[in-house]
């Protein structure tokens, strides 16, 4: 113990209501969540990065809930009643932060949302049709008439080209994620919430006191309860949670001279998706180009899905735009089988929730708060 700090020291004999592994998106809107119902809680987040490294500070910055192609989609595989219910999470998740954080401290542009449809797409014939029933059914959720609306007259002036049709969605939004990340800390710190970085938990053994928490930088930490908030890390220390990794790449152009892309963008069911970002093109997906190499939770990137954005970019933006690559990050998402958010008990207090299938901006301050009220059921 000699060489711990005197608040190392404390805090292996000092149990906590609750410690939370992990702190991006989830473990942040649970945090806040918890203390927002029960102030008096002692709550710890370990974080193993210096900063959040998975999806939550490493995507692409999208304010949405589902464009009209994949929400058919889901529809098809999952069943209706149960695709507007993850809708109206992720609908309700989004206006949950616009009530926490002003515009101006997440970057918020209200700048609307567009998808992109050939004529390959299977539904192209009937998709006036499609949009109506969409909408229909959306508008107990958006209390929008209309949700979604045809606009291909404007392809052209978004200096946009190579596409048959084009799906407006005036409620998406773009977004800096890691403003939002750096929001939801300086938020639940003011509520009393001990954030750690830098510590990485290997393990953990119930005792009589409580659960034993066991870290790679040998600090052990003692708490009541814990909540797995790792996303598709945490099949590292809980292999049992089985949640498919998937490796999302983004590209950013340099700034482009006259560039007229406004909104945000979806093409192929959102595996395809764009904004402008400050004057450049950020454009991120392809990860259906390559299902298993991007089944990973290496954050390095392929030469193969850069490229595959890079000859997007050259076929459907403005052939006269002059630009280079100046950036190419990755996130690491976590799926599950049947593509729902996971909140699921591991053990004896041990819980998680991960898992929000690429929509974490949205889903997080909902499932946070679902996993909060799991955990209080304690207290």
């Amino acid at each position: 113990m000699s060489n711990l700090s005197l608040w190392e020291q404390e805090s292996f004999y000092s149990t906590q209501d609750i410690i939370i592994i992990g702190g991006g998106f989830m473990g942040l809107w649970t945090a806040l969540n918890l203390k927002i119902k029960n102030s008096s809680l002692h709550i710890t987040i370990l974080e193993k990065n210096v900063t959040p490294l998975g999806a939550s500070t490493r995507n692409a910055g999208f304010s949405c809930f589902g464009s009209p192609t994949e929400i058919i989609n889901d529809i098809e595989t999952m069943g209706l009643e149960e695709t507007l219910e993850i809708v109206r999470m992720r609908f309700n998740g989004l206006e949950r932060i616009k009530s926490h954080f002003s515009p101006s401290q997440i970057n918020l542009d209200n700048c609307g949302g567009y998808e992109l449809i050939n004529k390959d797409y299977k539904y192209f014939d009937q998709l006036d049709e499609k949009i109506e029933w969409l909408n229909k059914h959306l508008k107990n959720i958006t209390e929008k008439e209309n949700t979604f609306v045809r606009r291909d007259d404007a392809i052209a002036e978004k200096g946009l080209m190579g596409f048959d049709a084009m799906i407006e969605n005036t409620l998406e939004s773009g977004l800096h994620s890691g403003k939002l990340v750096s929001a939801l800390i300086q938020k639940v710190q003011a509520f009393g919430v001990t954030i750690l970085n830098g510590i990485e938990v290997s393990s953990w053994v119930r005792s009589l006191d409580g659960m034993h928490v066991y870290t790679k930088q040998q600090i052990r930490f003692t708490a009541n309860q814990l909540m797995l908030c790792t996303n598709a890390f945490g099949n590292e220390i809980a292999p049992q949670l089985n949640i498919t990794p998937a490796r999302g790449q983004v590209i950013v152009t340099s700034e482009i001279p006259g560039l007229k892309l406004s909104g945000t963008f979806h093409f192929d069911e959102g595996f395809y998706y764009w904004r402008n970002l400050d004057g450049r093109i950020l454009i991120g997906g392809a990860r259906n180009a390559d299902f298993e190499g991007e089944r990973t939770t290496n954050v390095s990137g392929s030469e193969l899905i850069k490229n595959k954005l890079i000859d997007f970019l050259k076929k459907h933006f403005d052939s006269t735009y002059e630009y280079t690559i100046e950036n190419h990050w990755s996130g690491i998402m976590g799926f599950t089988e049947n593509k729902k958010p996971l909140l699921t008990q591991l053990d004896d207090n041990v819980y998680a929730v991960l898992a929000c299938n690429g929509m974490g901006v949205a889903l997080t301050p909902i499932m946070g708060e679902k996993a909060a009220d799991m955990l209080l059921l304690y207290f």
